[in-house]
């Protein structure tokens, strides 16, 4: 009896409240720890004592290995840090690291899914200078049309404003280099979803998503701008063609930038010789009247009909469209067929 009578009390203490009585602290429980001292030292492992600074030089190396980093802050802040270091240097100053070493590093990131980072890529590139990019204007293209014909909407978006940077900055150099004219014309027209000779002159069965619902017109209208400013450096006439008067004025001195060395790095490359052998496409066009007839040939009745199209729905895509027309036939107001 007692031991049973000693059990129902032990039990009956579990669901007693504690009496609180004024003037005492309640009762600490059962597994109370107590965490009222101080640290008078905190002892770190491999602490730098250095005084010296990080020199500019090795923090723009160090945020441009940080490209490559897994999470897209970190991406945006290196390439922000990057447009700061180079658009505030001094004027006369070169590049804390030359552009061919750069580009390999910034450019995969046209295909990046975080819309910041290609904003931010952006800023970088108008930030690189002019000059430095033509000699490697190609590089540029193969991202460019990469993302042209990408199966996200954003990413055709992005891509569509870098090929309109590249032809402000260098236009010249972008449609004369391997396939800078047929391989971007033809991007362009996929994008669109024009007819094309890959498709047997079909269009494309379904209409290409621009995004989000509401946004096919305005989509629509950057990529026939983008055409027609592509269109316009392509088919408009050189300085040369257009300078006709004054260089009679000049005789004897005919044609003497034809004599003269050539400001190119690659002035051979349109021979090839020592590449693959080219098709086509991947052909240099470096003469006005080879851009028209190749575009006669391939591109002009598919532009032409997909434009009738475009106008057809009015608005700013109809007026986007009547822009390309006109491009093309200013540029193509001289051109003769031949047999």
């Amino acid at each position: 009896m007692g031991s049973s009578a000693k059990k129902r009390k032990d039990k009956k203490k579990d669901f007693q409240k504690p009496k609180l009585k004024v003037g005492k602290a309640r009762p600490k429980p059962a597994n109370f720890t107590d965490t009222s001292f101080r640290s008078k030292s905190i002892v770190l492992n491999q602490q730098s004592i250095t005084t010296a600074a990080p020199s500019a030089t090795s923090q723009f190396s160090h945020h441009v290995s940080l490209l490559s980093s897994r999470t897209d802050s970190q991406r945006r802040d290196s390439l922000s840090y990057l447009t700061t270091a180079i658009t505030t240097r001094p004027t006369n100053a070169p590049l804390q690291q030359p552009v061919s070493i750069l580009l390999p590093k910034i450019l995969p990131l046209t295909l990046d899914g975080s819309h910041g980072v290609r904003t931010k890529l952006s800023k970088l590139l108008r930030a690189l200078p002019s000059n430095d990019m033509e000699d490697h204007i190609d590089q540029v293209l193969l991202y460019v049309r990469a993302g042209i014909t990408h199966l996200a909407a954003d990413i055709r978006s992005s891509a569509l404003d870098m090929l309109g940077w590249a032809l402000e900055c260098s236009g010249n150099a972008l449609i004369s280099c391997a396939g800078g004219w047929v391989k971007t014309l033809k991007s362009l027209i996929v994008m669109l979803g024009w007819p094309t000779e890959s498709n047997g002159g079909a269009w494309s069965s379904g209409k290409t998503s621009f995004g989000k619902p509401g946004s096919e017109g305005k989509a629509m209208v950057k990529s026939l701008s983008t055409m027609a400013a592509l269109l316009r450096v392509g088919l408009k006439e050189s300085l040369q063609e257009t300078d006709k008067q004054s260089t009679a004025l000049r005789f004897p001195l005919i044609d003497t930038e034809q004599h003269l060395i050539s400001k190119r790095s690659d002035c051979f490359s349109h021979l090839n010789l020592f590449g693959p052998a080219r098709d086509e496409e991947a052909q240099i066009y470096e003469d006005r009247e080879d851009r028209q007839r190749i575009f006669h040939r391939r591109f002009r009745a598919s532009i032409e009909h997909g434009l009738e199209v475009a106008k057809q729905e009015g608005g700013e895509v109809g007026r986007a469209a009547a822009g390309v027309q006109k491009a093309i036939m200013e540029g193509m107001r001289d051109f003769e067929e031949s047999d």
